[in-house]
């Protein structure tokens, strides 16, 4: 389906400003086509076609069937399949008849509204009913008609689309939700039964007709600023837990004068709870993962307690080494405990790693830079918990095993490379190096073995760690964990 832009340049001689009239007014007509119980369209004369109208727009209603099964926007109709379309365009004025629609194959009442912004003709909006024989209208058809009379009336004034409108939602009140009519003074003039039944539930059960908007509970300014504003207003009505209306003004505009107003009403009651009950489990989530992060800090702190009773240098060692690998699992659920969610941004998960190694394994002694390149993606918690202790015990490693207490020290370098299915983690310093017959799966190490069993059996990633082939020498050791459908549809 072509965008409305691609087609205003293509077929039109349309400026910017006028686009825009027309892009508000595809954006704000539903309830012109719901009011109508009619299919609207959007036609312009073609530049590439002369003897062709372009369907600019489309809507189907949703108070009625529709009579198109296929979209029509982009293509090209005759002048004479459209002659109310081509006449009301020519003549600036409405025009209706009762006409076979080509490639529909029914009779339908079709009526042209020329769209008209700064004394410019746009284009025509037909609206287009299937023709129904002896149907006597009811009160709600007799009272639509009359709302959609006088707003396309505002079309062809050019006060329909609103300058400073802002776009319909999908939680904005729709006709079928429920619809009042207010004349001039501000009273209703006509209430839909959805409506009466919206107000209900709000607790309003007296008299309707003949009401301000204020007498149901409503701020009792909101009218006056859609009047005012010339221009719709959103007010939301809260009655506790019981219920929540959401009503939209739109004010109906006769030349310079306000002459009522449309009002849309909305229970949005399930939806306001599900909000509330979303919002509460964001809490009680963030305040899982912070009391977590908080435990594990404690364990961290008793064991830094025990690490400086003890007398061997092995034990503290493998002490310091858990309480490294411990507050690495911290993180994941801090950055979880602020999001929300179950899922983090990893590269943000890096940073404090990289600065809790720079703190914790490099002395005076032995001074030595680590360095952070590039961003990571988006994990799932577990996901960036056993990635983030791997990475701890690769820094430790770099660290320890390439720069021996004595040497003079150096870099070390984390690059995060991310592609649209796998994160590369590359730890790579210029220490003293592995041997060339280094074989990660001979090794015994501790630190060594929590990373393959968590690079190959938590992520199903690969491991590799082998002498760099720069000329700084030293080692390079990386990881590479494919990311999964699930992460990347996980937002940030």
């Amino acid at each position: 389906m072509s965008a409305l832009s691609d087609l205003t340049r293509q077929h039109t001689g349309c400026s910017s400003a006028e686009r825009a009239h027309l892009r508000r007014l595809i954006s704000s007509w539903g309830p012109i086509a719901d009011l109508s119980f009619a299919d609207l369209l959007l036609l312009s004369p073609s530049d590439v076609a002369p003897d062709g109208l372009v369907v600019l727009g489309q809507i189907r209603p949703t108070t009625a069937q529709t009579l198109y099964v296929d979209d029509e926007i982009g293509k090209l109709k005759k002048r004479e399949d459209r002659p109310v379309a081509t006449l009301a365009f020519e003549t600036g004025k409405p025009q209706q008849a009762e006409i076979l629609l080509p490639g529909v194959g029914v009779r339908a009442k079709v009526t042209g509204i020329p769209v008209i912004n700064e004394g410019k003709i746009l284009g025509v909006v037909t609206r287009e009913t299937r023709r129904l024989d002896d149907q006597v209208p009811s009160e709600l058809e007799l009272a639509y008609i009359n709302i959609v009379d006088r707003m396309c009336a505002m079309i062809i004034q050019g006060t329909f689309p609103f300058p400073f409108e802002d776009a319909i939602t999908e939680e904005s009140p729709r006709v079928g939700d429920g619809a009042l009519l207010l004349d001039r003074d501000t009273r209703v003039e006509y209430s839909s039964p959805n409506a009466v039944s919206a107000l209900h539930r709000s607790g309003y059960h007296g008299q309707i007709i003949g009401q301000e908007l204020k007498t149901f509970g409503f701020q009792s300014d909101v009218v006056e600023s859609a009047f005012r504003l010339r221009a719709p207003v959103i007010e939301e009505l809260e009655r506790g837990d019981r219920a929540t209306i959401l009503s939209r003004i739109v004010p109906l505009i006769d030349g310079e004068k306000v002459t009522g107003a449309l009002v849309l009403l909305r229970d949005v009651s399930d939806l306001r709870r599900r909000d509330r009950m979303l919002v509460s489990m964001d809490t009680t989530i963030r305040e899982i993962h912070h009391r977590v992060k908080n435990n594990l800090q404690t364990v961290s702190s008793l064991l830094r307690i025990q690490g400086r009773r003890l007398e061997s240098a092995e034990a503290k060692a493998a002490i310091n080494e858990s309480v490294r690998r411990i507050a690495s699992i911290a993180i994941v659920h801090e950055m979880l405990a602020k999001s929300g969610g179950d899922d983090v941004n990893f590269g943000e998960v890096v940073r404090p790693i990289v600065k809790m190694a720079q703190t914790t394994l490099v002395s005076d002694d032995r001074p030595i830079a680590i360095a952070l390149v590039g961003d990571g993606p988006t994990l799932s918690a577990s996901r960036a918990s056993s990635l983030a202790v791997v990475l701890t015990e690769l820094l430790q490693n770099a660290v320890e095993h390439g720069f021996p207490h004595g040497s003079a020290g150096g870099s070390v370098a984390v690059e995060l490379v991310t592609s649209s299915h796998e994160l590369v983690v590359r730890v790579h310093d210029d220490g003293v190096g592995v041997a060339d017959d280094f074989n990660v799966e001979t090794s015994s190490g501790l630190g060594l073995t929590i990373i393959s069993a968590l690079t190959k059996g938590e992520l199903g990633g690969e491991l590799t760690i082998k002498p760099s082939a720069t000329p700084d020498g030293g080692t390079l050791a990386q990881v590479r964990v494919q990311i999964t459908t699930a992460d990347q549809a996980s937002p940030i």
